[in-house]
């Protein structure tokens, strides 16, 4: 029984600090100072204890800031059903719980982050303010562009890896930033789509539930088209990534294309979800190969 109330709880603080996106954003973190590391020639060794604590540091951020779109949305979060089933939605934990939880994860993860640099540190808190004051507070719930607005916070984090090494002012880590921030907006809209209803409900201004799907299919394939390009901009990593980013790139292209001819258009935008988790994950495991080699 204990066990059991333990697993509970455990999965009512991974749904409080959105386990899976955290992990996602732990990952360009990682990438970028791989891609740092190879692109100076600077020596691991020299770089892990910084390196463990950006990491550290920029997770407790994120969480930081995960939380507090928690607390602040608990009133949206009830009325969705991929969300009803948060701690905030449940009562498992009191609001004033979650707001000091994400205070004091931010104000910590901040600590850990200014030991390592004042770059480091700049894009942590370029991504915590985004998400937390104009996407949370201000734009979700008034403007289409929230997607946008939101896609600055998730695309700082190779930056934050890359500046454990060196300044993030440089082609390669700036070019992942793109990439991160385009990727985002067809990944969003096709959660959109899926959940419009969802978000009609809760009144979340989100393209498809304002403009229709027509609007949003149009916008998703110009995104997904401005990724194509991306690869060939950092073509000094090698023809391995360029060729494997391409042919994701064209994967997408089509499947986005598609759009324009399935019924099904919930169905489809499902694909595309899928399609962009796994897009990410390729593009970003073959970043550290490349890195590392």
């Amino acid at each position: 029984m204990q066990r059991k109330k333990q697993s509970h709880v455990l999965d009512d603080i991974k749904r409080l600090i959105k386990w899976n996106v955290l992990v996602a954003n732990v990952l360009p973190v990682i990438t970028g100072f791989v891609l740092a590391i190879a692109s100076s020639n600077a020596v691991f060794q020299d770089y892990w204890l910084l390196f463990l604590l950006a990491c550290i540091g920029s997770a407790f951020v994120m969480a930081g800031a995960l939380i507090i779109n928690n607390w602040y949305d608990a009133d949206i979060d009830a009325k969705m059903e991929r969300t009803k089933k948060r701690p905030t939605v449940t009562g498992k934990f009191t609001k004033r719980q979650v707001f000091i939880t994400g205070l004091g994860a931010t104000v910590s993860g901040f600590i850990l982050l200014l030991v390592v640099n004042l770059e480091v540190t700049f894009y942590a808190f370029i991504g915590w303010f985004t998400y937390v004051i104009l996407y949370t507070m201000w734009s979700k719930r008034k403007y289409t562009l929230n997607t946008i607005i939101g896609s600055i916070s998730g695309a700082v984090t190779p930056l934050i890896g890359w500046a454990v090494v060196d300044s993030a002012i440089h082609i390669i880590p700036l070019t992942v930033f793109l990439l991160l921030f385009i990727w985002q907006v067809p990944h969003t809209f096709a959660i959109a789509i899926k959940r419009s209803e969802e978000y009609r409900a809760a009144g979340v201004p989100m393209l498809p539930v304002v403009y229709g799907f027509d609007i949003t299919r149009r916008q998703m394939l110009v995104y997904i088209i401005c990724l194509f390009p991306l690869p060939f901009l950092i073509a000094q990593l090698g023809i391995l990534f360029v060729v494997i980013a391409t042919m994701v790139n064209i994967g997408w292209i089509v499947l986005a294309l598609a759009g324009f001819w399935v019924k099904d258009q919930r169905k489809w935008a499902q694909w595309n979800f899928l399609y962009s988790v796994n897009y990410l994950v390729i593009v970003f495991m073959l970043l550290i190969f490349v890195g590392l080699v």
